[in-house]
Formats: C-alpha cells, sequence, structure tokens
C-alpha cells in the first residue's frame, strides 16, 4: 500500500523548557510546494525551534515528523533529502569553490555539479579564491547554495539572507521560489527581515517569548488585516471592540483592524492600508 504524504514537515505540541524560557506547544505544518516563514524578536523560540526538528537538540513534549516519518527515526536517505542552513555553520576557511564541490559530491548521492557551478556563475562568485577572501554576502550564497545544490525536499533555513545587500537577497529569494516551484519541496525559514517573505511565504507564523501569536495564511494578512494612523494620541471615537491594538506615538497612534472590510463600512473616512509584517509584529507585540 502506498501511503501519500501530504506534509514534509509537521510539528505537534513541541514544547521545551530551559530555566528562564519555555517553548510552548509549537504546531507547524508544511505542505509540499510551500514556504513558511518564521519570524519572532531575538530570543523568541525560533532557533530552538529549528535545533529542535534537526534534532541538534532533545525537547522535552510533542513530536516532529519529516516527510510522515519520525525525525529520530529517518535513514541516511531520507537525511540526504534535507538541505540545511544554519548561521554558525560553514566550511574551512582555506576551500575555494572547486574544493568545496568535490567534497559535496562525494557526501551527497544527488549531488547536481551542474546546478552548483550554474549558480555559482549567476551569482558571480570567483572559483579561484579561498573562501577566507569572500565578502559576508558571498559565504552566505555558498551556504544557500550547498543546501539547494543536492536536491533535497524541504529546506530548513536559518536566516538565509543574513548579511546580503538587496540585489543579493532578490538573488536568493529567486532561487527559494524555483525550488518550491515543483510542488513536492517546501521552506522553512526564520528570518528578522520580514520584508523578504513579503512576496514569498505562503504561511506566517510569528512566535513570540515561546509561543505562537499569530499563524496564517499570507493571503489572509493582505486580504483581512489593516491600519489606521492617527495624528492624535487616542482613535476618535473608535470602539475598542473595533480594533485588536492601538499604538501610541509622540505625535499620534496607530490601530490594528482585521477584519478590515468590516471596519471600513463602519468608518468609511478613514484610510485603512495593509500592515508590512514588520509593522504586524510590532503591533502585536507592543500594541496595547
Amino acid at each position: 500500500m502506498v501511503i501519500i504524504v501530504e506534509y514534509n514537515l509537521e510539528v505537534t505540541n513541541l514544547t521545551k523548557k530551559y530555566k528562564d524560557f519555555q517553548l510552548k506547544e509549537i504546531n507547524i505544518k508544511l505542505p509540499k510546494g510551500k514556504i513558511i516563514g518564521l519570524i519572532g524578536e531575538n530570543g523568541s523560540g525560533k532557533t530552538t525551534t529549528i535545533k529542535s526538528i534537526l534534532n541538534l537538540m532533545t525537547y522535552d513534549k510533542g513530536s516532529i515528523k519529516i516527510f510522515g516519518k519520525d525525525s529520530r527515526n529517518l535513514t541516511k536517505e531520507d537525511r540526504e533529502q534535507i538541505g540545511v542552513l544554519l548561521d554558525d555553520s560553514f566550511f574551512s576557511p582555506i576551500l575555494n569553490v572547486n574544493d568545496i564541490n568535490n567534497l559535496m559530491k562525494n557526501f551527497y548521492h544527488n549531488w547536481n555539479e551542474k546546478l552548483y557551478y550554474d549558480t555559482i556563475k549567476k551569482f558571480k562568485i570567483p572559483c579561484n579564491k579561498q573562501i577566507k577572501e569572500f565578502s559576508s554576502g558571498m559565504k552566505m550564497k555558498i551556504k544557500v547554495l550547498c543546501a539547494i545544490a543536492h536536491e533535497p525536499k524541504l529546506l530548513i533555513l536559518d536566516e538565509p539572507t543574513n548579511s546580503l545587500d538587496p540585489i543579493f537577497r532578490y538573488e536568493i529569494i529567486e532561487l527559494f521560489s524555483d525550488f518550491v516551484n515543483n510542488g513536492e519541496n517546501s521552506i522553512l525559514m526564520t528570518t528578522h527581515i520580514t520584508s523578504d517573505l513579503e512576496h514569498l511565504a505562503d504561511e506566517v507564523i510569528f512566535i513570540d517569548e515561546g509561543n505562537i501569536i499569530l499563524d496564517v495564511p499570507k493571503e489572509k494578512i493582505d486580504n483581512d488585516y489593516g491600519i489606521v494612523e492617527f495624528f492624535d494620541n487616542n482613535p476618535d471615537k473608535i470602539k475598542k471592540d473595533d480594533y485588536i491594538k492601538c499604538l501610541k506615538y509622540k505625535n499620534g497612534c496607530y490601530i490594528l483592524v482585521n477584519p478590515k472590510n468590516e471596519f471600513q463600512k463602519k468608518y468609511p473616512k478613514l484610510e485603512v492600508r495593509r500592515p508590512t509584517l514588520e509593522e504586524l509584529m510590532l503591533m502585536l507585540v507592543k500594541g496595547e
């Protein structure tokens, strides 16, 4: 009997306790062909979640399935289907692009040498220089490429666009979009550069102090959430039941509303705009 697996990653009630921090019942379902962005402040629990998924640390409660299997019981072949990029991982600084290719093709059965060198050329990465001579952006490009060039089905990425300038980030994001286009591959990525997820993520999970406080399709954020700005300290004549959060600043305040269509019907003279992910994070954490 053939078992059809709908999700490349399933995290259920993941819990991890520390002395002064607790990751509390994290749930993630990553379908094939989709990208989930895991966002939150530093120390919110993103990296703990990633390392638990990769079995780089133990957890106290819950379950993690990859390709429908318990993540602790994956075969070597299963593990080769996972591409990983962690912020603190890299190659020896004396290697060059060709050295890395020779290492990786002996390590991964599915290493795609043509994809590797085609992307090296596209990214304009020099083949004859040692890694220690690369800029931080070039190093990150190599790390991303090595996570993809062995043709995995699942990418687990921790801050993949960190240290990249806007043009480099665009190229990397384009690479990620191409990666999931076959409908079988998936990406879970953490990032503090939330603008990278605006046109990339299918779903956004916002984690704060170990809790998921928002888990919605990106389309729902675009369609349902709205921000209204007032140039005074109080949203005049707005009932508290009609907005979620209010964030005050020196010369005025913002309110966060959902659903924005109903709000606009009640207050047709007010301008309601779509929040960026950064604004949404700020309103949910700092708003009253």
